[in-house]
């Protein structure tokens, strides 16, 4: 391959930019992201912690978006790096880094399916609030990427919308929650941004992710389920 080569992803791969979601593609929204949406870094960073990681643990995000949860390990672990298929989301934390002073995140345009790690394995991947944004096929791929990029003992956490209510729910359970949202342009998510979810995204039962990510070789530490069946958190190791 000659130096004014470009590389091209394989025609059958899912375009992950376009599968990115909408909002996350748009500057307004991005702009806003971290008003609208807590994600409790440092609780994650504190549970990380508890879980073993030490100073010198090298921690990768994927789906950063604009990378609360990346600043936060950076004040912590030595070593992050923080990827994201979308340009906008990318723009904000390279912002966000530079206002905070912060010099130990390697950013990275990438997202599950291209994401390449170098140098020594990982000993955490962290995903919050992105693998939802795979069909389930894909979202198996990515578990396999992954579980490629860890070391042996290696965590995966995860975070996301996936369902634990049964299949006969579903109805009754998605408009409980859209009910939740507030109005379009509020200052929070809104009903018609669960709508968005629900209908243009790709979340899935607990139990079909359950099986896609032992099927990659994870095994599963913890997984809790939230009340209203809509959310879940896992800690998955790989042996």
């Amino acid at each position: 391959m000659s130096g004014t080569d470009t590389f091209r992803p394989p025609g059958w791969r899912l375009d992950q930019v376009a599968s990115a979601g909408r909002e996350n593609l748009d500057a307004q929204h991005v702009a806003r992201y971290d008003a609208i949406e807590d994600a409790s870094p440092d609780r994650e960073v504190a549970l990380l912690q508890q879980w073993g990681l030490s100073r010198e643990s090298v921690v990768v995000e994927l789906g950063t978006g604009t990378g609360q949860f990346a600043v936060a390990a950076a004040h912590v672990f030595d070593r992050v790096i923080a990827a994201d298929v979308s340009p906008v989301m990318i723009a904000e934390l390279r912002a966000k880094l530079a206002r905070e002073r912060v010099d130990n995140v390697d950013v990275v345009q990438a997202g599950f399916l291209d994401y390449e790690h170098e140098g020594a394995p990982a000993d955490i991947v962290y995903s919050r609030y992105a693998l939802h944004h795979l069909p389930d096929f894909w979202k198996g791929v990515a578990l396999a990427r992954i579980h490629r990029t860890l070391r042996p003992g290696g965590l995966l956490r995860v975070w996301d919308v996936v369902y634990s209510f049964e299949p006969h729910e579903a109805e009754d359970r998605l408009e409980a929650w859209c009910a939740t949202g507030g109005p379009d342009g509020g200052d929070g998510w809104s009903r018609a941004d669960y709508e968005e979810h629900v209908r243009d995204e790709h979340s899935t039962f607990t139990w079909v992710f359950e099986a896609l990510a032992q099927r990659a070789g994870f095994h599963v530490e913890t997984a809790e389920y939230s009340s209203d069946g809509i959310f879940a958190e896992y800690l998955f190791r790989k042996p």
